[in-house]
């Protein structure tokens, strides 16, 4: 578990830290998500923003997708001891108060308030075998599309 101290920074754990300096010597962004934060390499952050412009800009969906996820990207650098500054609209979202949970989730890193964290977790424990079971499956429509 990690704090957020009273100026809104939080220390990123040393591994991840590490892999975004590794990924790109730019500073990655922080966006907002429907109920956390994720924390992007720069680079990784440049191909999601490609996706999602990839669908008609015409489509209210695509804009209301759009404006949303721009709308709180910004960049975020850590500091000297390693702590990112997360704006105060960005914690307000999120929901963030003091204690945070803050986990590696592939191509980026979220970061959530801990009883949502908590929350999403055990809603997801109890749904694993109808989350497994269409995970599968699009996996095997994945696949046949090749």
């Amino acid at each position: 578990m990690h704090t957020i101290d009273g100026k809104g920074r939080v220390s990123l754990p040393a591994e991840l830290r590490m892999e975004l300096q590794r990924r790109s010597e730019h500073a990655p962004f922080l966006t907002n998500m429907p109920d956390h934060l994720a924390l992007y390499p720069h680079e990784d952050w440049l191909a999601y923003e490609e996706k999602l412009f990839a669908p008609d800009p015409f489509m209210p969906e695509a804009q209301d997708l759009q404006l949303f996820m721009l709308s709180g990207a910004a960049p975020c650098a850590a500091d000297n001891q390693g702590r990112i500054l997360i704006p105060p609209a960005l914690r307000e979202h999120a929901r963030l108060d003091r204690d945070v949970v803050i986990a590696g989730a592939g191509t980026h890193i979220q970061i959530w308030d801990r009883a949502r964290f908590d929350q999403f977790i055990s809603r997801t424990q109890s749904n694993f075998r109808e989350l497994a079971s269409v995970v599968s499956t699009a996996a095997r429509v994945s696949k046949q599309r090749i």
